[in-house]
């Protein structure tokens, strides 16, 4: 037999001894043979779409559909921000628009990619489940005819029976937590079942994260409310700013719960770089549910759980107290005004809008609207614009521009609470024909011309939070997923599946040769190690043979003569 045939025969010894190590398809190939018909082009694509390397790059798809989803406003989450996009990018958004990259989440070519890959992994893992359990059941394969070609060899001779070595070796391996048994002539031991079962365990989280997600989707419902201080909410549909929900989620599956915010409490850096970061940012709340009151703070990643609800704290700011009074000395408008925050500092801007009960000199009924300015540190008169120096209520001042006329409230269209539509309202001006606005601190009124009446910025300026109220049933199901996926991850990248072979036979000289071999799935430097941890702990019940010493010659008392010498 040549030099090739025997490294042919070597390596097919190392491809008959390694099968079934890994529960992956075994990939069939065909040069020359006949067309594929129908049904063939069908099982090609099956195996296809049911092989590993598609999975993944399915997956990579994926995560990279997700990108546009997290860089360009998203209908579901806000729809005013994808207006805003679309009003600063006419160009662009035509084009976003035909590929759906407003709602991504629910666009045809994500859901599409998501089902394939949903159904690859499912088409992948389902076959070599079946493999991987029948491996389980089965025993490892007998001895290679050559042990000397596997990649980790070793072998001595002893003078112990080959039966003996076998029970020794047999008890050995066992109780190094290998599956051993005896096939003809040799021990054949397996370990490191695990690491298949981390892969599949793997893919299978991948399937539980994306059922999860999925259900999430269908499920789920969230909503913003925004609260003044000693204010309250009932967890009803008509108590929401806005409110988004899953297309299988019903008003009625709504955790029956309410709360009631008591006070806000933040400070801030008032040194230094970080000046103005906020250091303190909670909300004291009384919450209900099932007629039991029960008090607890919400903070940043900390929110208030009730039942299958969340309760996140998400932003702050100022509602300053103002009372309008017509020109006869009646209130008609008294309360907290809420303010939206344009800055870190939270200079603020909103509307107050008198909508009933104001009527003029005349007894005409009319409307009245306020655009109100207000910072809560002022930097003083002359000290630059009016632009907020200090997050907290240090110096708060107010400006407001009067108007009158008609909010247009009534016309059916939605209107924003912090804007005033201008419309159909005249600004006030006063004696001199300026438009009238004023600067204000607490306490001060400013006097509406005309005996139109006036407006009082009171004392008390009260603080708002806004909070988001969701469900999520698919979060506990995604979190498993994900801790079973990096277990079955780290199982499968740090265990190592192998074979050990123990062969005693008896030599032609009467003493028992012992070949140990082992096997990988993988290339690993830690196998000829744990072969040779083996073969040391074996020749404890099968010592090596001690090799036969030659009788040596005594030495001549004299040196001997020469041979030319000795022969005369």
């Amino acid at each position: 037999m040549s030099k090739t045939d025997t490294s042919e025969t070597g390596r097919a010894a190392e491809e008959a001894a390694g099968a079934q190590l890994s529960t992956a398809p075994q990939e069939e190939t065909a040069v020359g043979g006949p067309t594929l018909g129908v049904v063939g082009w069908i099982r090609w694509f099956w195996r296809q779409l049911t092989s590993m390397r598609v999975a993944l790059i399915l997956l990579f798809l994926l995560s990279l559909g997700a990108v546009p989803g997290s860089l360009i406003p998203q209908t579901s989450a806000d729809e005013l921000k994808v207006q805003a996009f679309k009003d600063a990018h006419k160009t662009l958004t035509p084009l976003y628009e035909k590929l759906q990259f407003f709602d991504v989440y629910s666009s045809v070519w994500f859901s599409a990619i998501y089902i394939l890959l949903f159904v690859s992994l499912i088409g992948c893992i389902v076959p070599r489940s079946w493999q991987f359990v029948g491996q389980l059941r089965s025993r490892p394969p007998g001895a290679p005819r050559r042990l000397d070609r596997l990649p980790a060899y070793t072998t001595w001779r002893t003078e112990a029976e080959p039966e003996q070595v076998h029970e020794a070796a047999l008890t050995l391996l066992k109780g190094r937590r290998f599956r051993a048994h005896t096939t003809g002539n040799a021990v054949a031991a397996e370990k490191g079942y695990l690491r298949e079962a981390g892969n599949l365990a793997f893919h299978v989280a991948l399937i539980v994260m994306l059922v999860a997600f999925a259900w999430g989707q269908l499920f789920k419902s969230e909503g913003g409310k925004l609260i003044v201080e000693g204010d309250g909410f009932s967890n009803t549909l008509t108590q929401y700013d806005d409110f988004k929900s899953g297309s299988q989620f019903g008003t009625d599956e709504l955790e029956p719960f309410s709360f009631k915010l008591e006070s806000f409490n933040g400070t801030y850096e008032k040194n230094g770089p970080q000046r103005g970061t906020p250091r303190t940012f909670e909300a004291a709340v009384t919450y209900s549910q099932g007629g039991a009151d029960k008090k607890a703070v919400i903070r940043v990643n900390e929110p208030l759980k009730v039942g299958g609800s969340k309760v996140y704290l998400i932003a702050h700011g100022y509602a300053p107290v103002v009372t309008v009074k017509d020109g006869r000395g009646r209130t008609v408008f008294h309360g907290a005004v809420p303010l939206l925050p344009i800055d870190n500092n939270i200079t603020s801007t909103g509307a107050i809008k008198v909508m009933d009960g104001y009527r003029d000199k005349n007894g005409k009924k009319e409307q009245l609207g306020f655009q109100a300015f207000f910072v809560p540190t002022f930097a003083g008169a002359g000290k630059g614009t009016m632009f907020s120096q200090f997050p907290a209520l240090d110096f708060p001042v107010m400006a407001l521009t009067g108007f009158h006329g008609d909010l247009r409230v009534n016309s059916g269209l939605p209107q924003n609470v912090y804007q005033l539509d201008k419309s159909k309202m005249t600004q006030f001006t006063d004696a001199s024909g300026n438009k009238l606005a004023q600067r204000m601190l607490p306490g001060e009124t400013m006097t509406l011309p005309d005996g139109a009446g006036s407006i009082t910025f009171e004392k008390d300026v009260k603080e708002w939070a806004s909070f988001q109220i969701s469900q999520q049933p698919g979060n506990g199901l995604a979190l498993a997923g994900a801790i079973a996926a990096i277990a079955g991850l780290t199982g499968s990248l740090f265990i190592q599946r192998r074979r050990v072979w123990v062969r005693a036979v008896r030599g032609e000289d009467g003493a028992t040769v012992v070949e140990m071999a082992g096997l990988g799935r993988s290339e690993s430097a830690k196998l000829p190690e744990e072969l040779g941890d083996l073969a040391v702990a074996l020749t404890v019940q099968a010592p090596p043979a001690a090799e036969a010493v030659p009788e040596t010659a005594e030495e001549p008392a004299e040196d001997p003569a020469p041979s030319g010498e000795a022969d005369k």
